[in-house]
């Protein structure tokens, strides 16, 4: 007879020395001790802003949208693959055991989002909030975390659900009421929260009963946002590590291909040079990252008062970005065609440094400029400096040997 319940066991058992193996790459020295600055400093600034926190700040309004949003978010890591629509469909009336695992898993690994966002938030809200004790926030934390497993339970009925319209609508409305909960909770306005959760409650019945309704289990559904979900985990852990379950996602971005590549000369030595900057512009993971270092770097510049560490900032962004673009590197990898191209293979390695150079120059001027904005004249000067030799040492002592050793 089919045990679903071990069977999910050695599912769970894969699935996190699969997660494990590309952890370890991501979170090595380099990471961890970019992490610890940012937190360090974070907690240092945050501290400062809160002695001066004006007294009409809208602190139930940030904390509201911020634990409402994630009270709504409820992925259900069901660890379903695809030849499971084959084989798994026959034992569908055995599989409720693995589905009551799944959902149990998914509220564990997800309640540490709360249990942060409420940790980040402590200081603001005891600032605010003054008068209040440690317990309310205690039992404020737990009844979000009540109102996150209702989301859930709810979430996974809803996933039966074909139309793909009604979903949306159900999401929409309940991330709204979350909202609402968790403002008027803030707030301490507990006769509208009770009448918000009472709202949320009629819907959560309304939602179990059109659930109820439905034919069977969604399996193409639940095996696509699975696969989703796994292949955004590959897509980061790649910059790290190689993955060779990733499904690479090509966009065409044709304007921006066309303004860059019009630049690179016909000729066979430039041959990598195409390859890796159309790699860097369509490919769904380079691009979207290099922005997000650019602007999450040129945030803390803009917002942290004091120049030194505003330019140690520019630095580790600067570090961050030609670290992660070296796993441009081995995009191509299993791709055997590439050993058919009638060109040096040692062109290949040149344009990998050429384009990290690039990137690593543009970053460094986007912050000087952002320096100069605020009539720093002194840290334009140093990090422009500093940043176009920090990128020239890196490349050259750390990057080049790295890429001879692949």
């Amino acid at each position: 007879m089919f045990d679903s319940h071990a069977f999910y066991k050695k599912r769970l058992s894969a699935h996190v020395k699969n997660l494990s193996r590309y952890l370890k790459y991501m979170f090595n020295g380099h990471i961890a001790f970019a992490m610890f600055f940012f937190i360090a400093a974070t907690a240092y600034y945050y501290q400062q802003w809160l002695e001066q926190i004006p007294p009409n700040f809208p602190t139930g309004i940030i904390m509201g949208v911020v634990l409402g949003l994630l009270m709504s978010y409820n992925p259900i890591r069901t660890l379903l693959q695809e030849p499971d629509l084959v084989f798994l469909l026959a034992a569908e009336q055995q599989m409720g055991p693995y589905f009551r695992n799944s959902i149990i898993y998914s509220f564990v690994i997800q309640t540490y989002l709360i249990v942060l966002a409420s940790a980040a938030f402590s200081p603001l809200y005891f600032t605010s909030f003054d008068d209040r004790a440690g317990s309310v926030f205690l039992v404020t934390i737990l009844l979000f975390l009540l109102l996150k497993g209702m989301n859930m339970l709810i979430n996974w009925y809803m996933l039966k659900v074909r139309d793909k319209s009604l979903r949306t609508i159900d999401l929409t409305v309940r991330t709204l009421l979350n909202i609402v909960i968790a403002y008027f909770v803030i707030e301490g306005q507990a006769l509208y929260a009770v009448i918000a959760i009472v709202l949320l409650f009629l819907v959560i019945v309304y939602d179990f009963i059109v659930a109820s309704k439905q034919p069977g289990i969604f399996w193409d559904l639940l095996i696509e946002k699975d696969q989703i979900r796994l292949q955004s985990f590959y897509r980061i852990a790649n910059l790290f590590a190689d993955v060779p379950h990733l499904k690479n996602k090509v966009k065409r971005r044709e304007w921006l291909t066309k303004m860059f590549i019009s630049r690179i000369p016909f000729e066979r030595s430039a041959t990598y040079d195409y390859l890796y900057q159309i790699s860097f512009l369509r490919s769904g993971d380079y691009l979207g990252m290099y922005i997000r270092l650019v602007v999450i770097g040129g945030i803390f510049i803009w917002v942290i008062p004091n120049i030194w560490i505003k330019m140690i900032f520019a630095i580790l962004f600067i570090y961050l970005s030609v670290f992660q673009m070296m796993a441009l590197y081995q995009h191509h990898r299993t791709q055997m065609w590439l050993d058919l191209y009638p060109v040096n293979p040692g062109l290949k390695q040149i344009a990998v440094i050429r384009i990290i150079r690039k990137l690593g120059y543009v970053q460094a001027f986007a912050f000087t400029f952002l320096f100069i904005f605020q009539l720093e004249w002194l840290g334009s000067v140093i990090i422009l400096l500093g940043g176009l030799t920090f990128v020239w040492a890196y490349i050259k002592l750390y990057v080049k040997p790295k890429l001879d050793k692949v």
